[in-house]
């Protein structure tokens, strides 16, 4: 007897109602498994795999089975679980080794390990470049602001204020980040799209998570725009009017 899954029943076109059918082994020609069950797919090694057609026979059927995994679920905490499955399995038979016990939460970061370290150091390398954007920014406005030292004390000069020139060196960096801005999320969608078939549960088009790298760029270049701004507000005019 044998209880196969609904991926099982699609490939060999048995249909819903596959009960009292019969199956065979692969081992010879001959269908002498009766099916007694539908079962719902379910991951079977792998997370990040698609569902394989399964059948599940009791292991009394299956001379060759030389280990068994079982899947207990309890009510109680996952430490105390462990600890009765030891200990009762010791009171059925005490030379039957117990290993590998573990939980499913856990089972499932074991599986999927090296995509998680995938997207640490992802993590990390997105935090570096945007240090590393905010330092460049930095520089790039600073030499702006000292290439237009001349301009600035013009301006000054001619009754411009403090807050309009900030709002001057401000203005570059929106238009900068617009710019730029246009350009990430662009390429971050055609490269979600690729990363999305090698990373478990990465979805390629997260508003929300756009959304919030978006806001954290602005305030990275807005914070690194601020000093140049400031500095170029509080330029004596005289003084600018000398730079060469």
């Amino acid at each position: 007897m044998a209880i196969v899954n609904e991926e099982f029943a699609k490939k060999f076109k048995m249909g819903n109602d596959v009960v009292g059918k019969f199956m065979g082994d692969g081992d010879n020609d001959s269908l002498n498994i009766q099916i007694v069950g539908l079962v719902r797919n379910v991951k079977y090694s792998q997370v990040k795999d698609s569902v394989p057609p399964v059948y599940y026979s009791a292991w009394r059927q299956d001379p060759r089975a030389g280990s068994l995994y079982y899947y207990v679920r309890s009510s109680q905490a996952p430490e105390q679980t462990l600890g009765t499955l030891r200990s009762t399995m010791k009171s059925i038979d005490p030379n039957l080794p117990v290993e590998e016990l573990k939980t499913m939460p856990q089972q499932v970061r074991e599986n999927v390990f090296l995509d998680r370290m995938i997207s640490i150091l992802s993590s990390a390398f997105a935090l570096l470049a945007t240090l590393l954007a905010g330092i460049g920014l930095y520089g790039v406005l600073s030499y702006s602001v000292a290439q237009r030292t001349r301009e600035i004390g013009v301006r000054m000069a001619l009754g411009a204020d403090g807050a309009r020139v900030r709002r001057l060196v401000m203005r570059q960096v929106m238009w900068m980040l617009l710019i730029g801005g246009v350009i990430g999320v662009v390429a971050a969608v055609g490269l979600g799209r690729a990363a999305r078939s090698l990373l478990f549960q990465l979805e390629a088009h997260d508003p929300g998570s756009m959304a919030i790298a978006v806001v954290l760029l602005a305030c990275v270049a807005l914070a690194a725009g601020f000093i140049p701004a400031r500095r170029a507000a509080l330029v004596d005019p005289m003084h600018a009017l000398r730079y060469d």
